[in-house]
């Protein structure tokens, strides 16, 4: 699996979201960016990017990493980090 193959996956199990996925093949950094978001916990937040990416993660993915935002913490974050 590739970059762009979670990022699609993501896409597509989150309505509105964007994600912006790095990895080298096994290991990923997956920024999801979605209204769904709001007022949800983290865990809950995560628990959304692993459904959405279902037995993917089991088999396809050996490791990754997970930073949710939604739209206004994004503008925030993106003032300090290079996307």
């Amino acid at each position: 699996m590739n970059s762009s193959e979670i990022k699609n996956l993501i896409e597509e199990g989150i309505p509105g979201a964007s994600a912006y996925v790095d990895g080298d093949g096994s290991h990923f950094v997956a920024r999801v960016v979605s209204t769904a978001f709001s007022g949800l916990p983290t865990l809950k937040q995560h628990k959304m990017v692993y459904a959405a990416l279902g037995s993917s993660m089991e088999s396809a993915i050996h490791a990754l990493s997970i930073q949710t935002y939604t739209p206004e913490a994004w503008e925030k974050a993106r003032k300090f980090q290079a996307v």
